[in-house]
């Protein structure tokens, strides 16, 4: 038996595994699905005969190298920060490597040594990073396979709830890291470029300033700008490109009703609040708004955002009960953005027979023989239920399908690398449209950037 071990049975593995112990008859696969939590592993096997679920903490070093020397390759499903120990081990062992993670300048490190011993060491091979590398990376490659040369590519990805499962005003529900939401866009100006201009977004503007996309049969979305669209050229070979833009979605509306806790500064997360464990959510509220002696907490937020009571903006807000005096935050030393964060999940999360939605849209702008032309690219993947998501199924499967390509010997450029080669993603994309992960490409005339640009 080839053995496979999986650090993290957290949700993005459900799918992940799903497929490995789908195949592990037929491959002779093994799998060991290491968590802190055994019993978190355990529910992941499905009391499957190949697969062995067992406590593994990452931090005792010795278990850790005990697992990994015992494996044919590494799956670490783990928080970003904490793949390197597992990839230096890899090193040492001589063990492929396969993580969903943004390469750190601490796993590029080890390239020369991944090389020297003909290691795999693949990233970025979840959906975002992931997918948006190779279904962008097929079509960059078609175009210049014809000759044509590359002048706009804008990319945008989103988690969302399916329609279905769409009941409240905001449109949203959290399908992933709720506290990633909460801080979304901080740390820095977004920056892109646009028509051959450098642009930047600050943080207080970043929701105000998005684009309208429309995708067949699924209606309207915005994308606001992601912090730094411009680390693409290089990867994507887009250096001469003149617009280079990467976004989120979210449905439109949203942006302009979470702008309202960015200027209220409910977002911030560089100081604790003190009594925190002991406030209301209406005092939470009113620690941003002025003092007054008669005016009330919900007359003072209305002014200080300029909205009516007939608002649309204010109805969101009383969605949320933020102004309910009897529930208590409940959490010590905490910042704004981790109280906000608990009260958006009172009303965000996904309920058991809540489905997800994963919307993905590239927009590559070309010129050939002297003619501008466009494709549009767009992928919508809906989950089946909470264990098996649409996000699990996106980051999963890629992940699961790179391992066993690796395993096979299908995929054989050794170093650290993220999936833009052709050996890699073509086999991928290919596969996974099976699982129903497809792109709708559709050619059409150059419409060039900001042609449905809208600014707050």
């Amino acid at each position: 038996m080839r053995n496979i071990l999986i650090i993290g049975a957290g949700r993005s593995a459900s799918s992940l595994i799903k497929y490995l112990l789908d195949k592990s008859d037929q491959e002779n696969l093994h799998l060991t699905i290491g968590d802190l939590s055994q019993s978190l592993a355990q529910q992941k096997t499905n009391n499957h005969k190949n697969a062995s679920a067992i406590a593994l903490d990452i931090f005792d070093e010795n278990q850790r190298k005990t697992e990994i020397q015992k494996a044919d390759i590494v799956i670490s499903m783990l928080p970003a920060h904490l793949h390197i120990e597992v990839a230096k081990d890899c090193i040492t062992y001589r063990k492929h490597l396969v993580t969903a993670s943004y390469i750190s300048d601490a796993m590029q490190a080890l390239d020369k040594d991944a090389k020297a011993n003909n290691l795999i060491f693949m990233n970025e091979i979840g959906l975002d990073p992931g997918i948006d590398h190779m279904s962008a990376m097929k079509i960059i490659d078609e175009i210049r396979a014809k000759g044509g040369k590359m002048i706009l590519f804008e990319s945008f990805c989103g988690g969302l709830v399916a329609p279905e499962s769409d009941n409240n005003l905001w449109n949203y529900k959290f399908t992933w890291a709720p506290r990633n939401v909460v801080l979304a866009g901080q740390g820095g100006a977004a920056k892109f470029i646009q028509e051959g201009t450098y642009k930047y977004i600050p943080y207080n503007k970043l929701f105000r300033r998005t684009e309208f996309l429309e995708v067949e049969g699924f209606g309207k979305f915005e994308g606001y700008a992601n912090r730094d669209s411009l680390k693409y050229r290089s990867i994507y070979g887009l250096e001469d490109v003149l617009t280079l833009y990467r976004g989120t979605i979210r449905r439109v509306g949203f942006s302009k009703a979470w702008n309202m806790f960015v200027q209220l500064g409910m977002t911030d997360d560089t100081y604790v609040i003190d009594n925190s464990e002991t406030i209301s959510y209406r005092e939470f509220i009113n620690l941003f708004l002025p003092y007054h002696p008669t005016d009330s907490v919900e007359i003072k937020l209305r002014l200080s955002l300029g909205i009516e009571q007939d608002d649309i903006m204010w109805d969101k807000l009383l969605e949320l009960d933020l102004f309910n005096p009897k529930k208590i935050v409940g959490l010590r030393n905490a910042t704004p953005a981790q109280i906000l964060e608990k009260i958006l999940n009172d009303s965000w999360t996904l309920q058991p027979d809540d489905k997800d939605m994963i919307v993905m849209y590239h927009k590559l702008g070309y010129e050939i023989d002297g003619v501008k032309k466009q494709i549009d690219s767009k992928m919508v993947c809906i989950g089946e239920d909470q264990i098996y998501t649409a996000m699990a199924k996106t980051v999963g499967l890629p992940v699961a399908i790179a391992t066993l390509q690796i395993l096979n010997g299908k995929i054989k450029t050794p170093g650290v690398q993220l999936p833009i080669n052709k050996e890699v993603y073509e086999p991928i994309l290919k596969e996974l449209a099976s699982y129903g992960v497809v792109f709708n490409e559709k050619e059409m005339p150059y419409l060039g950037y900001n042609s449905d640009k809208i600014f707050g």
